[in-house]
């Protein structure tokens, strides 16, 4: 690995020395130097709760991990052709049922002490292999609310981030960025440390502890976490982090949570943007469940114009078949649902694609 470097330049995210997107706008909006992103959080995934394993069964066969990585990295050349930037990933999975108030799989890279599973890192190496080929980002989660009830105790917590920086730069992971905690302002964590009054303290920790580790202009990781509520929460995250990861799950409609407010999302930024914390640091979505492709105005398209990368979150609903959803598993990851082909077509258009 090492082939490919992500870097930051002011408010521009930069591949290999050169911003993406160069030169390239939309609808007189500049694209150049935005992430675009979907959000496939289990896509290294296992369940070690046998009582839910099973429910994760092929139509073909068992559930099997090893599959799931594959036929994801099988994939990635066929996003990269419509435009997409980077895949974001999590070491505690996400929820393979979309919104779901009780999780009782186990799905974590972390043993409860915080160090490392080795089928795991072997799976996360053959993504970072066949991404870094492809000139591709990777935003790597470390935590994932429910799943944090795994770690014994706080130092559990932080021998996992020393242990996950330490192993990325001892794999030349030149094009990882590094997110923290997955929506840290929302109360479902069990460690005190990831949520969002004191997440900061994580951060700092995965900057300083990849100081001079990576052949990279920063030449270290460049790190964050992500949230829901960033103009109003989370001055400290804003400060320390080299790059903001912001949602749109939660901005919604007068009609309902489901209902898009592309206008919702035009605020957010600009909220964002004037924390006292904010001192132009680039921004993207990496999770949005909010779609309408085929409208004028929608979630994407108000990220763009507020200067965001935007990343695409899909899980398979209820009746829904198996083409549908990301984040469920298991995963069929092939673009074949009208809701992927509706994004991959749009962030087609926006960005002229990549071959």
């Amino acid at each position: 690995m090492g082939k490919t470097v992500v870097s930051i330049s002011g408010n521009q995210f930069h591949i290999n020395g050169r911003p993406t997107w160069e030169g390239r706008s939309w609808n007189g909006n500049r694209i150049e130097g935005l992430l675009f992103n979907s959000r496939m959080a289990n896509a290294i995934a296992d369940d070690e709760n046998p009582t839910t394993r099973g429910v994760w069964a092929y139509a073909d066969g068992p559930w099997d991990p090893d599959r799931n990585t594959a036929e994801f990295c099988a994939a990635l050349a066929d996003y990269k052709t419509h435009g997409l930037d980077a895949v974001c990933i999590n070491l505690q999975g996400g929820s393979p049922r979309g919104y779901s108030p009780i999780q009782p799989w186990i799905i974590s890279a972390f043993e409860s002490d915080g160090s490392l599973k080795e089928p795991w890192m072997k799976r996360l190496e053959k993504v970072l292999q066949a991404t870094d080929e492809l000139g591709m980002v990777v935003v790597l989660g470390l935590f994932y609310g429910a799943s944090t009830r795994l770690f014994a105790d706080e130092a559990a917590v932080v021998r996992a981030v020393d242990n996950t920086v330490d192993w990325l730069a001892k794999h030349t992971a030149n094009h990882v960025l590094l997110e923290i905690g997955n929506e840290i302002d929302n109360k479902v964590f069990h460690q005190p440390v990831i949520e969002v009054a004191r997440c900061h303290e994580l951060i700092e920790r995965a900057k300083s502890r990849s100081e001079g580790k990576f052949n990279t202009p920063a030449k270290r990781l460049l790190v964050s976490a992500s949230i829901l509520n960033p103009h109003t929460v989370a001055d400290n995250i804003i400060g320390a982090s080299d790059f903001l990861l912001v949602h749109g799950n939660h901005v919604t409609g007068l009609e309902g949570w489901q209902q898009s407010n592309p206008d919702g999302i035009r605020l957010q930024l600009l909220r964002t943007k004037a924390s006292p914390a904010y001192r132009g640091q680039p921004i993207f979505y990496n999770e949005d469940d909010h779609f309408d492709f085929d409208k004028p105005d929608n979630h994407l398209v108000a990220a763009v114009e507020g200067y965001a990368g935007w990343g695409f979150f899909d899980y398979r609903g209820a009746r829904e078949s198996m083409a549908c959803g990301f984040q469920s598993l298991p995963v069929d990851w092939r673009i074949g649902s009208e809701r992927k082909k509706g994004f991959f077509s749009k962030l087609k258009e926006i960005t002229g694609g990549k071959a």
